[in-house]
Formats: structure tokens, sequence, C-alpha cells
């Protein structure tokens, strides 16, 4: 695959392979933008296996929707040639192979895109080929790895040590996901998917060599030396590679701009990795994308409190907000047993939507009868309809349909739409009709009904 969209999770686009001295290195190409992005990947990496990843698979359709990506796996890692334990690659021969696969790919001139261990290299390139290098991006990156008198916020050596040892005892485990990627450590399909990627990605040995060749890198004296734009992102909890590294690299480069993230995860595929790609694009692009809205096919369910107003007049203020909090408790749990996802509980309503009409109805139904003993009645109304959904917000025709029919809806009944009650048949719920109605502001008549406990 030389261009187009990215392919989905599970299907990488076409391995190809560059010639770099009598080394062959695997790349990819993503995408077909009229500049070009590449990818440098860190410690080590694996071309194939890494696109069973949906974490991944985002973020490099999110970088190949404005940059022609190329992906590559460095000599002695993935699917590129493996070399001997006594022959891993200086950063001269990896900024050969960089040079190698740009080449292979046609392509003049690109934005590095470096990521921990292929920060450095990363930064070495810039600055000895600014010809070559229209801007640098480094994520969780560094100048210098090892703790000293003017580096105390690398690791010591002796950290680094035991996890050498570590790598030499366990590899092929998921070994150091608690501080690559805390967020899933416990997750047993990531944790799965790592140990699997290490084992892909680099033999024991070599992994080993890799990472004491990385934690010796030290490319301070070149930070000055950088004169081309140059985006640095950390997340500011990164267990593996402290922020104040990313802060250093900001600070020592002319011109650079640092954007700290929230967030613990090294993996720059684990977490917010839409975070990654809006400050990449726009600081490459000048703008960031349109937020994206989904469009579901939900069943949305409005419900409020009936006479809340004389309620709370008589409790008084904080009796009534005692009385509303545990409504709020009762509703969540019911909406959480039914698989409902609530949108929003202001004041004495509360809108959730659903996946599924017939799990809709009878939430509504149990949370009649769980309110009933705090001396509360309901009313409710559903429909079902496609929305739009926005991060956690929802909208559209549906949802004002489904606040009319609550409206509409009498005192401890629960209203649907026709759309609702055609749609559950078979069900074995039951309804009872409640006539022909105008919705304010929806168009046409609609016929309603009162779901029958």
């Amino acid at each position: 695959m030389s261009a187009g969209a990215p392919p989905g999770p599970g299907k990488p686009p076409r391995t190809q392979y560059a010639r770099s001295g009598g080394v062959n290195i695997a790349y990819q190409v993503v995408g077909d933008g009229s500049r070009d992005l590449v990818f440098v990947p860190g410690w080590i990496s694996h071309l194939e296996l890494i696109w069973e990843d949906p974490g991944f698979t985002r973020l490099v359709s999110r970088l190949a929707s404005f940059r022609r990506l190329l992906v590559f796996d460095k000599r002695g890692t993935g699917l590129s040639d493996r070399v001997s334990e006594g022959e891993l690659p200086t950063l001269e021969q990896r900024m050969d192979d960089l040079r190698a696969v740009m080449d292979a790919a046609h392509s003049e001139r690109a934005t590095l895109f470096g990521i921990s261990e292929g920060g450095p290299m990363s930064l070495l390139f810039a600055a000895t080929y600014p010809e070559r290098t229209e801007a640098l991006v480094v994520y969780g990156s560094y100048a210098h790895w090892i703790q000293g008198p003017d580096d105390p916020w690398a690791l010591p050596r002796e950290q680094h040590e035991r996890a050498l040892r570590a790598f030499a005892e366990t590899w092929g485990r998921p070994i150091g996901l608690h501080l690559m990627a805390p967020s899933v450590a416990d997750d047993p399909d990531a944790r799965s998917r790592w140990a699997r990627f290490l084992r892909m990605g680099a033999s024991p040995g070599a992994a080993t060599a890799l990472y004491r060749m990385n934690m010796e890198i030290d490319v301070r004296p070149v930070l000055a030396s950088i004169r081309v734009p140059t985006l640095v992102l950390h997340r500011t909890g990164d267990r593996m590679i402290d922020v104040h590294l990313g802060r250093y690299l900001a600070e020592h480069i002319p011109g650079a701009r640092l954007v700290e993230l929230p967030g613990a995860d090294h993996l720059a595929w684990v977490g917010d990795v839409d975070a990654l790609a809006d400050e990449t694009q726009e600081f490459l692009t000048g703008a960031r994308p349109a937020p994206e809205a989904d469009r579901i096919l939900a069943t949305v369910l409005f419900t409020d409190i009936v006479g809340s107003t004389e309620r709370a007049a008589a409790l008084g203020d904080r009796p009534w907000r005692d009385l509303l909090a545990r409504f709020h408790e009762a509703a969540r749990r019911e909406i959480a047993r039914f698989r409902g996802h609530e949108v929003d509980s202001a004041g004495d309503g509360l809108f959730a939507t659903f996946d599924g009409p017939a799990r809709a109805v009878r939430c509504a139904l149990a949370l009649g009868d769980a309110v009933r003993p705090l001396g509360l009645e309901l009313r409710t109304g559903l429909h079902t309809g496609e929305c739009e959904r926005l991060g956690e917000k929802v909208s559209g025709i549906a949802v004002h349909t489904g606040a009319r029919v609550a409206a509409l809806a009498k005192a401890g009944e629960v209203w649907v739409s026709s759309t609702v009650r055609d749609l559950v048949h078979g069900s074995g719920l039951r309804f009872a009709e409640r006539g022909t109605h105008e919705l304010k502001g929806i168009p046409g008549a609609w016929r309603l009904y009162a779901a029958e406990a």
C-alpha cells in the first residue's frame, strides 16, 4: 500500500524493504499527503504486529490524515534484518537507515516524529541533515538518560541495570508494562499484546543490547545546533522518562515549543492518542481537526420527579438535596443494571441512552419501582432514533423527541413513541394506547403508548 486511507486494526499496509548498506530495513507507507512524516519508533517495534493494537491504528490513522506517513523497523528489530548483538547499530547507522527509507519512498524532505528512544536519533538527524528535515516532533523522549549531577531527573544507573537483569530473566512476559502503560497494566488483553510484541520485536539478547545502547546515548551537545521547527510532547506523569527530560529538550533546542499532556502512559498509542495527534496536526498545519461527531442509533430515556417544586418547598433545601442524592443513586444503579449510559442528571431529572429499546423500557419501569420507597413518583418518556454523539454529549432530533414524550407523560407512567413500541415487538412488554399527539417543535403527529409493568 503506497497511498490511500490507513487500514483498520489487524490489517497492516504492505511492508516494503529499503537497502541500507548490506541490511534490509522494513518500512510501510500510509496515506497520500503532499508532505511526509516519518514515524521513528522507540526501543523495539514490529511493523505488522503493532497494527493489532487499536490505539496504534488510531494514532497512525490520525497522523496519516494530514501527512503521508512512513513507518519502519530499525535494523535488529521487527521485520528488518536481525544483526548480531555485537553489531547493533550506532546512531550514525540508524540515520543511514532513515535516509534509506526516505529514499526508497521518494521522500526528499520530511518531518520526523521521534518516539521515546527514537527521539535522540531524530534530534541528531535534524541537526545533521537540516536540508532533509522539515520539522521535528519528539514525544516522551530525552537527550541523556542516566542520572548525574546535571541530570537529576534521569534514571539512576542502578535502576537501568535492574531492568537489564529483568529482561534477561523474564523476556517474553509483559515486563515493564506498569511503567510503560500503567492505565492498561492490569488489562489481560493489553498484557498479552505487550508480551507478544516484545517477543516478536526483538530477541532477549538484542533487546538487552539495544536498551544498554539507548541508556548510554547523550545528544545534549547537538541540541543548540537544531534549527528546524521543533515540538516537544510529554505526558506529565510519564513513569519511564520523567517530564523534566522533555522540559530540558525544549529549553535547549532554539525556538522549541513544549506541550505537556495529562496522563502517565509512556507508550504513545496508549491513553489519549487524539491529544498527541491534535497537537502534532496544529503544529504542522496551523489548525486542529474539527471534532468528530458519531451518529448512532440509540433509545433515549428522559425522566423527572413529579411535583418536585412542591416537594422541595415542603422539605427545605438540605433534606431535598439529600433526597435528590438518594434518587440519583437509585437511578444510576438501575441504569447500570440495564447497560445504559447516563448523559445528564441536572436537577430533578435524568437523561440516559441505551443500545436496546427493550432494556430501556424495562429500566424505566424499574426506575419507578426503585424510587417509590423514597416517596417519589416519576414521569418518563422514551424514543428510539439516530443521535449525534460528540464526546460525552448526545444530541439530535431523536433526543428532542424523547424529551417531548416525557413532558406529556402522566405521573407514574412510562410513555414511549410508536417507534419504541414497534421495535420491541415480541419482547413480552405490553403497552396501552395514549392517543395521537403533537410534539412541540417536532413535525407530524405521534402515536404514544404507556408501558405496563
